[in-house]
């Protein structure tokens, strides 16, 4: 049986332009609405993501992100 989509929670969301951009184009692409996107992503995050990769670009992120604070 299919799991029924429906929003459980809501929360307030910073997100840069770039990825903001991103998420719109992925979202745009597959035919789904940014949260429908949002949610496939999470739901499916071990199958879409390289564990090496995202260990050095979430270090990469991390160092820069004081800096995109301000």
């Amino acid at each position: 049986m299919p799991k029924r989509f429906r929003q459980t929670r809501r929360f307030p969301v910073a997100m840069t332009e770039d990825g903001f951009r991103r998420l719109r184009q992925f979202a745009d692409s597959a035919g789904l609405e940014k949260g429908e996107a949002l949610s496939f992503l999470f739901e499916h995050f071990n199958s879409v993501t390289d564990d090496e990769v995202l260990t050095h670009r979430l270090r990469l992120f991390k160092s820069e992100l004081a800096d995109r604070k301000r």
